[in-house]
């Protein structure tokens, strides 16, 4: 079921965007929810309308009806210029249902083969990692998004026998690495370092990652201007902790991907402050914050929105509204900066709304 939310009204709005929200499950439509205040309360002063369109999408609707992601709600996606979504996951849901059958299913139908993740440590913001700050934790993660072991190439011989065997294919094309690369230079290049590390496993999975150093390679000769390098993804994990000032962006496939945003998200403070996106540069793009869906905070309004804003400012960056996503990491800052006493659910010293009302103040 689709609902149409509207936003504060703006007189002869020069730019409407039509935004579909996913607020999903658990919390999720809570930090969803301060994400389009601050989003509203950014362009309350601009000729800029957020045409917000709801949908139902998660746990509570697939107990009740059976659907993940129903072929009518895809195509009425496609049209939309960006996704917002909340988290996806419900207790009473088998593992696997709804992460395939709507975030997977998302990601491939809307070729969305960017994961992009910013690890971005703010002011006041404490890291478990031991005398490193804001200055040395500021890099990001390209992931591809649409092949690799995610591809879903496998099966089962032998199935609950004591013979069986499974088997997980990474799929991976030079079509694919090549434009996850591409895109990775490209947003190195507008970074002040411009420093790219590649991050694989050239020395086991010779075959994979022989594709994608050899495609890193011939691509990196048309940036002269960008800094290159290699690293195994089993190092990379080392020096993302012992000396994370040393990496800018880092490119890497679907799994390994997966595994060091996760780690970039502690190291930059826990899932209270990770945002990402999945891009599809010429095509519908989706913003999230990293963290699940966390039910047991579902209700009582002390779960930390600040993911979920800054996915809105990187959502509103990718359209086009780069000043306005400025404003709002910058109120982000400010807030981590002289006002919170942790991240952490519950010990923010403000509930979920004041935090994003601290937000909007700072907004001006």
């Amino acid at each position: 079921m689709k609902q149409q939310l509207s936003s504060p009204a703006v007189k002869k709005a020069a730019k409407t965007y039509r935004i579909a929200v996913i607020p999903g499950d658990g919390t999720g439509p809570e930090v969803i929810e301060q994400g389009r205040r601050v989003i509203d309360a950014a362009f309350s002063k601009n000729d800029i309308q957020m045409d917000w369109h709801l949908y139902d999408l998660g746990g509570e609707r697939y107990l009740k009806t059976g659907e993940t992601l129903p072929d009518s709600v895809l195509k009425e996606l496609r049209e939309m210029d960006a996704i917002y979504l909340g988290a996806i996951g419900h207790p009473d849901v088998k593992p696997g249902i709804l992460e395939q059958g709507i975030l997977l299913r998302l990601r491939f139908e809307l070729d969305q083969y960017i994961n992009l993740r910013p690890v971005k440590l703010y002011p006041g913001v404490w890291t478990p990692l031991k005398d490193k700050g804001p200055e040395q934790i500021d890099f990001v993660v390209v992931r591809e998004n649409t092949e690799g072991l995610y591809a879903g190439v496998g099966g089962f011989l032998r199935k609950g026998t004591k013979e069986e065997v499974a088997l997980q294919t990474s799929v991976n094309t030079r079509h694919g690495v090549e434009r996850c690369v591409r895109f990775a230079f490209d947003c190195t290049r507008k970074r002040p370092r411009k420093k790219l590390t590649l991050c694989g496993k050239t020395n086991v999975l010779t075959f994979a990652h022989d594709l994608w150093q050899r495609t890193f390679n011939e691509v990196a000769t048309e940036y002269p201007d960008v800094q290159t390098d290699y690293t195994h993804v089993d190092a990379c994990c080392m020096w993302m902790v012992k000396n994370p000032e040393w990496f800018d962006v880092i490119v890497t496939d679907n799994m390994f991907g997966d595994i060091i945003t996760d780690l970039g998200a502690m190291i930059q403070g826990g899932m209270g402050i990770a945002a990402g996106g999945n891009l599809n540069p010429s095509g519908v793009s989706m913003f999230e914050p990293i963290g699940g869906s966390a039910p047991k905070y579902t209700g009582k309004n002390v779960i930390n929105p600040l993911a979920a804003i800054c996915a809105g400012a990187m959502m509103l960056e990718h359209l086009g509204q780069p000043s306005v996503a400025q404003a709002i990491e910058q109120a982000v800052m400010k807030v981590t900066g002289t006002k919170l006493k942790s991240l952490a659910a519950g010990k923010m010293g403000y509930s979920t709304t004041e935090v994003a009302d601290l937000v909007i103040e700072e907004l001006g």
